[in-house]
């Protein structure tokens, strides 16, 4: 066990540093070794599950390998913890810290100390040396770390390389949202006896869950730093929204009015407000000077302003996860550990046998029972009975006020006493902070945000989408809106929207629809419900339905108006994979988990068509931030040892739009291949399909696309060739055949007969050894002509290389090449030397296009009766042609009449 210790009363730069230390030192844990500052307490109360936290009485000393101290050198501020410094099998310990000057009583083995403004800027630098990404979450909590011990970069301590690591965070999503709420810049003397002031007189409002303030403060002149004392009104009093109006004179008789407007709430626009009346600013934050005037009434009109904004707030059953994987009082602790695993959840809900909510069991008590020992105890005796429940009309501020208080990391979701869906923290975060980014985003910075929401108008889809896909997909969420649910069109088709430029345009082949309704009434069949119903409005469309999978599919074949159209319209479902390279098992889920499921970033983002959100952008995982830095960035680091098809699927994307692979998916890319993962499964299984049919089909969309050459150099560079056999590799005499392979297609292929995409993978697989040709064709599940002719090819080869040089004549040459077809004796001239080559693609451009000149009707009108030597007497004719014997037809009557006499 590698553990990562914080100091007693850990601060927000103690937690940053050590929140990237478990990105550099993967799989340890953190300890908050004895409690944290308040501000880092009502922190976690919301983000604990978003990082890899332990508790001090669970970890067990006998198994710890390694400890790395961070914001600190003095063994005594790491209370109790500081005794596992003196373990004796310790193999490393590792200070990082910031404190010049001071004497370490820790027997570090390694120490990491510079004079910057925080500690977390030392783990930021190491992070960028090695190309390291961070989720959203961890780059927020790093960039507290640095904006709390350098002032916001205003401290005397604060160095460029602070500033350096806060924009390199700010690249990788870290929320200003949550920052400005937790950060503590401090305040003057002057401004905190006008707090003070401002705390005893400020007015409130209660209007859709949001609470706003304002207040009217009198001074002799002007006051410098009055944003700030508005952040600290907004921090100490949770306020969502404040105006503060500051009245002062200038001079006899002139009196000033300052306001300044600042706003928590989604969808208000201050600098609409101000700009009304001479100010200006930014949709969250605005201000405005005025003279002489009614100040009273000044803050009368932007109040009423703020008031006719506020949104109608999001309620638990927009927020919810449903359904509810749930789990009985009796479950095993080791079998609640197994469906987190499987699941990827934090908690599970337990139910008794009439399906009414009895407990809530989390990942931490879990964690716990184990390290006790207790794997077959029944999760009864470990669930948290004394539960807060809301209903599906619970607001968002109610729901985190409640987390927040009670320190909850889940929360029930009952209706009529049922339980219909759950609201965990990360559902509130990212509703309350990726929506409040976004509208700090407005103005085009929105969709490059990572993991938020922003929107993609109705107008702007219908302007990209050409008219007749829009109307298909109006319909299609027509039929959804009638029964309540949510429909979402997803992956590569909200991708290519988000890429393209051209106006009605954009005629996407393969479209992906996804439908979440399990709030409503929807069960596992809805997407099959809204197809059938869909198919009625479009009668001439297929109807294909996959059980297995929840899924269905309609096709138009060569349609007037949709042409060939593909369109899979699936219940949003979760996956898991039973073992490397399986087809996954599916079930029933949400949007959410729909999306976690999918290959990458960039094709895990959803569209929502239905109201009263439609055109809401869902991006849990920071695809529009990685389409704008053109970048592929796989969801997880399991994915590509699960399914190895996504591997190619990266490589086609990449090449496709011009992208790089994100440097940290490249490695999961290469541990992945050297792992030996895929040798083993297909030893340990009969059937893998990521390593059969479907590698098969992803080969197919890379062969026949026309950048094949770069998208199969790129694989080879990442060694993902492999997957087709472990001995291929595209050296310099692969590259050479392919080349020749094109040359052939061309010439001798010119309106194809042959499909070429196979033509391609066949030239592949005969690079490798005899012995295992066949069998890789025969795993790939190409077709039987492909196999035989790929199993006989050594052996033909072999013959042709033997025979061919010795031959003299033509028609030996024809002779012998007319017994293999075309695949096979291009086969043979791409692996041939130049000599041979020549020869065969003389037969081809001559010799084969040659005809006897007779037929079987000159044959009877010369008197020859019909009979099997007249295959013989053509095959004569065509040979004495070919070697030039005769010319015309006096010299083949004359050949005739000596060699076949009547």
């Amino acid at each position: 066990m590698d553990l990562i210790l914080c100091h007693t009363t850990a601060d927000f730069d103690a937690l940053g540093a050590a929140v990237g230390l478990t990105r550099l030192l993967p799989g340890s844990k953190i300890v908050l070794t004895g409690g944290s500052h308040p501000p880092v307490r009502d922190f976690l109360a919301l983000h604990r599950d978003e990082y890899s936290l332990i508790e001090r009485r669970s970890v067990n000393a006998e198994k710890i390998r390694s400890l790395t101290v961070v914001d600190t050198q003095q063994r005594d501020r790491l209370g109790k913890a500081a005794e596992w410094l003196d373990l004796p099998d310790l193999r490393e310990i590792i200070v990082y810290d910031h404190h010049l000057g001071q004497e370490s009583d820790i027997p570090a083995t390694r120490s990491h100390i510079s004079s910057v403004g925080a500690t977390t800027t030392l783990i930021v630098e190491q992070l960028q040396q090695q190309q390291i990404s961070l989720t959203p979450a961890e780059a927020t909590v790093m960039a507290l770390g640095i904006h709390v011990d350098t002032g916001s970069l205003t401290f005397d301590q604060s160095t460029p390389r602070d500033a350096l690591a806060l924009a390199w965070l700010m690249e990788h999503g870290a929320s200003l949202s949550v920052i400005s709420t937790y950060r503590d810049p401090g305040l003057s003397l002057q401004l905190q006896q006008l707090l003070t002031e401002a705390l005893e007189n400020l007015e409130y409002l209660y209007l859709h869950g949001y609470t706003v303030a304002w207040v009217t403060l009198k001074t002799d002149g002007f006051v410098p730093g009055l944003s700030s004392l508005v952040s600290e009104l907004v921090e100490l009093t949770e306020i969502d929204a404040i105006l503060l109006a500051n009245e002062y004179p200038l001079g006899e008789s002139d009196l000033r009015l300052t306001v300044i407007g600042r706003s928590q709430i989604p969808k208000t626009n201050l600098n609409r407000l101000f700009q009304l009346l001479g100010g200006g600013g930014h949709s969250q934050a605005a201000s405005l000077n005025l003279r002489k005037v009614d100040s009273q009434a000044i803050l009368k009109q932007l109040l009423d302003g703020v008031k006719a904004q506020i949104p109608h707030p999001p309620t638990a059953r927009d927020l919810m996860s449903s359904p509810v994987r749930t789990i009985l009082p009796e479950t095993t602790i080791a079998e609640a550990q197994r469906i987190l695993l499987r699941y990827g959840h934090s908690g599970l809900a337990v139910v008794d046998a009439q399906k009414q909510l009895v407990g809530i069991i989390s990942r931490r008590d879990i964690d716990i029972a184990l390290h006790h020992g207790f794997n077959h105890a029944p999760v009864k005796g470990y669930m948290t009975v004394n539960l807060k429940t809301i209903t599906p009309d619970t607001t968002l501020p109610e729901i985190e006020a409640l987390m927040v208080t009670y320190d909850i990391g889940r929360l029930p979701v009952l209706e009529n006493g049922q339980l219909v869906g759950i609201v965990s923290c990360t559902d509130v975060l990212r509703e309350l902070h990726q929506e409040r980014d976004g509208e700090k985003g407005r103005g085009g910075d929105s969709q490059k945000r990572r993991g938020g929401k922003s929107n993609l108008s109705l107008p702007q889809l219908e302007k990209k989408l050409a008219p007749q896909l829009w109307q298909l997909l109006t319909k299609a969420s027509a039929e959804a809106e009638k029964r309540g649910w949510h429909l979402y069109l997803v992956g590569g088709a909200v991708r290519d929207l988000l890429l393209t430029e051209a106006a009605g345009s954009l005629m996407i082949k393969d479209i992906d629809l996804v439908v979440d309704g399990f709030h409503k009434s929807a069960d596992v069949g809805a997407g099959v419900e809204l197809a059938k119903a869909l198919q009625q409005v479009y009668p001439a469309a297929r109807l294909e339905i996959h059980g297995a999978f929840q899924t269905a599919a309609l096709l138009w074949h060569k349609d007037p108006e949709l042409d060939s159209l593909w369109v899979d319209i699936a219940t949003a479902r979760t996956e898991f994979y039973p073992y490397p390279a399986a087809n996954p098992e599916v079930e029933a889920s949400s949007i959410r988990q729909d999306l976690y499921r999918r290959d990458f970033t960039i094709n895990a983002i959803a569209l929502r068509l239905t109201t009263p959100r439609a055109g809401e952008l869902l991006d849990f995982f920071g695809g529009l931030i990685d389409l704008q830095a053109k970048q592929i960035r796989v969801l997880h680091a399991n994915s590509f040892i699960e399914d190895p098809t996504r591997i190619y699927r990266g490589v086609r994307f990449a090449v496709r739009f011009g992208f790089q692979i994100e440097p940290q998916t490249e490695e999961f890319i290469r541990y992945a291949i050297n792992s030996g993962v895929y040798d083993r499964t297909a030893q340990e299984n009969s059937r893998t399909p990521a390593l059969q049919t479907r590698l098969k089909t992803e080969l197919k969309y890379i062969l026949e696309a026309p950048y094949w050459k770069l998208a199969l150099q790129l694989l080879d560079n990442l060694g993902a060739l492999q997957c087709i056999h472990p001995t291929l590799k595209l050296n310099a005499e692969l590259l050479r055949q392919l080349r020749l392979l094109e040359r052939s297609l061309r010439r001798f292929d010119p309106q194809p007969t042959l499909i070429h995409w196979e033509m391609r993978l066949e030239t592949l697989i005969a690079q490798l050894a005899p012995e295992y040709r066949a069998k890789v064709a025969k795993n790939l599940q190409l077709p039987e002509d492909s196999i035989a002719r790929l199993k006989n090819l050594a052996q033909v080869q072999t013959e042709v290389m033997r025979l061919l040089p010795s031959l003299q004549r033509p028609s030996q040459v024809v002779q012998l090449l007319r017994q293999d077809d075309l695949p096979m004796l291009i086969l043979i001239t791409v692996q041939s030397p130049r000599e041979i080559r020549h020869q065969i693609w003389e037969y081809f451009t001559v010799w084969a296009n040659v005809q006897p000149l007779l037929n079987g009707n000159d044959l009877k009108k010369l008197g020859y009766k019909p009979g099997p030597q007249y295959r013989q007497i053509l095959d004569d004719i065509l040979a004495a042609t070919l070697d030039g014997v005769i010319k015309d037809n006096r010299e083949t009557e004359e050949f005739l009449a000596k060699h076949y006499p009547k």
